[in-house]
């Protein structure tokens, strides 16, 4: 049998066939090519213009939507355009969209995005379009797209293309300035997550300012104090004590049992400084440290909240290398420029695991400041802070803080719950009587578990390291 040659002059012919079919029909979706559109806007070829790109990393691309909106907004005849083409589109850059060879791309609709920007604030951004307005006297074009993880795009971009490689050097340099001094993070609350597009990214989530006051925390006297001093007081004189040489990045750390309040007391702090941007950071999050550290240096003043270190100070799965995470995190703190009103606050149920990593890195921590079980005087204010209006009397109150040694602040919020409800069932005002009877519960046997899960220090549940049964210790 006769072996058949190709046709390859005829395949040829066929292929050109459908490329030109395919421009054809991508050409036709508005009628008006991009390269054309562009073209007019720039006044010349735009075959041989510089284009000059940037990535931008997912959690800055509002940042750099607001930076190219105010940019754009100095020309009042600027306009925005969008690019047709499918899903092809994704898979090209700008340079592709205004000379491609076999599909002419044609002009569509913008695609636009809409973004957090705050807790409850959102902002319309670009997507994926390009903006053609002057820049400094001269017409560019800028590509704006969004980071697509569909398409394997784990960063979103910017290319400019204009006549003059310099003046598009120039406007990314000064759109990257625009995008930190304006910042949507700038002052405000987040943290980072796995649910973002890469390590380097990250998800990024806007937390409320939490609303905690003074008199809502009950801790040691002065301790409260030294704490915000630390924080507050240093940001406050940042300008004296740059003009002395001295140093403005520190490191503070919350150490005590679980329940005692380091969390609260970390609130308050957030709560106290509104001018800061903070960055929370909490588990394997904590691997994030390095992204939070630069976000901080960008927008101090600062405070990069490390919660729960012990967790995996010696847990070396949670990093990004082969040390522990507590290091990476200790590289970070250094990393900083010491005139950086940063401040990296730590908080630990186990301050042991820490201690000795701390101890051969000095200078990181500079002030440490126990958290501990509440006294009688604390237990008494805790009993009252979370009795909220309801009017317990002194006798009550008194004997509820005596009984209740050894508890935390996560104890005396449930009692008082528990106390409520025992009004509730009994289809009264919450009294005297209701809180005795749920402190009755709760210090009882069967809720030794309960209480050792809120924090009670003399607590010893069975199969939590407890005595077992039939065992004395």
């Amino acid at each position: 049998m006769e072996e058949t040659t190709p046709d390859l002059s005829g395949f040829l012919r066929n292929f050109r066939a459908v490329a030109e079919a395919a421009e054809h029909a991508v050409g036709e979706t508005d009628g008006v090519r991009f390269a054309t559109v562009v073209a007019e806007h720039l006044g010349g070829p735009i075959g041989d213009m510089a284009i000059v790109g940037e990535e931008v990393p997912n959690h800055r691309y509002a940042d750099w939507d607001t930076a190219l909106g105010l940019l754009a907004a100095a020309d009042p005849d600027g306009r925005e355009v969008g690019v047709s083409g499918g899903e092809m589109r994704f898979h090209h850059s700008l340079s592709d969209f205004v000379g491609a060879a076999f599909v002419r791309f044609g002009v569509g609709q913008v695609d636009y995005v809409s973004l957090p920007v705050g807790h409850d604030e959102r902002r319309r951004a670009i997507g994926f379009g390009v903006r053609l307005f002057r820049y400094k006297g001269e017409p560019v074009g800028v590509l704006q797209r969004q980071a697509n993880r569909r398409f394997g795009q784990e960063y979103g971009s910017v290319e400019v293309i204009c006549a003059d490689r310099d003046l598009a050097t120039a406007l990314v340099e000064e759109a990257r300035g625009l995008a930190t001094e304006h910042s949507v993070l700038r002052g405000q609350v987040v943290t980072f997550d796995e649910t973002g597009y890469g390590d380097e990214s990250g998800g990024m989530s806007f937390l409320a300012r939490p609303e905690v006051t003074a008199d809502q925390v009950i801790l040691p006297a002065d301790s409260l104090a030294r704490i915000v001093q630390h924080v507050t007081g240093i940001a406050e004189h940042a300008a004296l004590l740059r003009r002395h040489g001295q140093h403005l990045k520190r490191g503070l750390l919350l150490y005590g049992p679980p329940g005692t309040g380091k969390t609260h007391t970390v609130r308050h702090v957030i709560h106290r400084s509104p001018g800061h941007t903070v960055i929370v950071l909490a588990g394997t999050a904590l691997r994030f440290v390095s992204l939070a550290a630069a976000v901080a240096r960008h927008l101090q003043p600062a405070i990069v909240v490390l919660e729960d270190c012990d967790l995996v100070a010696e847990d070396r799965s949670f990093g990004a290398g082969p040390k522990p995470l507590l290091f990476e995190v200790l590289d970070a703190m250094d990393g900083l420029d010491a005139d950086a009103d940063v401040t990296f606050l730590l908080t630990t149920n186990r301050v042991e695991t820490l201690e000795r990593a701390l101890v051969e890195r000095p200078g990181r921590i500079d002030l440490a400041v126990e958290i501990p079980l509440p006294d009688p005087s604390g237990r008494r204010r805790l009993l009252e802070l979370y009795a909220g209006d309801i009017a317990y009397s002194d006798v009550a109150l008194a004997d509820a803080a005596r009984r209740t040694e050894g508890v935390t602040a996560s104890f005396a919020k449930e009692l008082m719950r528990r106390a409520v409800l025992e009004a509730a069932v009994a289809g009264e005002e919450p009294g005297d009587a209701h809180l005795t009877r749920a402190l009755d519960t709760l210090m009882g046997e069967r809720e030794t578990t309960t209480r050792a899960l809120l924090g009670h220090a003399g607590a010893a549940p069975l199969g939590f390291g407890g005595a077992q049964p039939g065992v004395h210790r």
